[in-house]
């Protein structure tokens, strides 16, 4: 599947690649965000893709945020201001909560909608050098609006976030490492690549355990511990006597790697 605003790729491994393709900014136009609403929804349906990577053409930049020559159009097609946000942020939302890791990768200028969509992602992969990560809306004279600010206060801590957003940092990939930010940092040119494989893993991994899983901890530094045991153990009765866990139990006598989702 090919659009003007995005690429999308279905290996046969489990894996979907979403590719932003509007390079060299790679921006979060209207057409991208209504492309990317509607590829969410299918991956979300599609019991043979079990993980994705969003990254995006080129080797410039994951993405300026969004293009802010259309933000007007925007607000009006979308009926005002808090529908035209709205959908971004139930965009974000449905990436993180429909049950399938994504991975994504932070290179060149990851701006605004450009931080604010990774942030939504289960793994963060950064470029080694290059990478200039932030929300600098204050420099527009406004304030992140697709959750960014409360999905890195909860990523990095209050402290952390307030000074990337109040002072329009932008920080480097190793630095995002260091306070959080991302999982792993990795050479430029070895980063698309490193992510792939990261999803591969991920997709070989037991369906409905990895679910299970993103359910259970998803907010979990705001569930007490009685509601973190609740989650878990409703993951051990979904899976409990399935056909991967069956599996994994034979290979563990049998003393070999499971294959799992078969």
């Amino acid at each position: 599947m090919t659009t003007q605003a995005l690429t999308y790729q279905k290996q046969h491994n489990g894996v979907a690649i979403i590719t932003i393709n509007d390079a060299p900014l790679n921006r979060m136009t209207l057409a991208f965000i209504n492309d990317l609403e509607t590829l969410i929804e299918q991956i979300a349906e599609d019991d043979e893709v079990r993980a994705f990577v969003i990254t995006a053409q080129g080797t410039d930049n994951f993405s300026v945020g969004m293009n802010l020559k259309e933000l007007q159009t925007g607000v009006s097609a979308a009926g005002g201001i808090d529908a035209f946000f709205d959908q971004r942020v139930k965009l974000i939302s449905r990436i993180e909560t429909m049950g399938k890791p994504s991975v994504v990768t932070l290179f060149g200028y990851c701006l605004g909608g450009g931080l604010e969509l990774p942030l939504g992602c289960t793994f963060r992969l950064a470029a080694q050098e290059g990478a200039q990560i932030g929300l600098p809306e204050m420099d527009l004279g406004t304030t992140p609006a697709w959750g960014g600010s409360a999905r890195l206060a909860k990523c990095i801590g209050r402290n952390h976030a307030l000074d990337m957003i109040l002072r329009g940092k932008k920080i480097s990939g190793p630095h995002a490492l260091h306070i959080g930010l991302v999982n792993e940092v990795w050479p430029m040119e070895e980063l698309k690549e490193r992510a792939i494989a990261l999803a591969e893993e991920l997709a070989a991994q037991p369906r409905l355990a990895v679910k299970a899983m993103l359910e259970a901890l998803h907010d979990a530094e705001d569930k007490t511990l009685d509601e973190l045991l609740l989650a878990e153990r409703a993951g051990v009765h979904l899976t409990m006597g399935t056909p991967d866990a069956t599996e994994g139990i034979m290979a563990f006598l049998e003393k070999r790697k499971p294959v799992f989702n078969q």
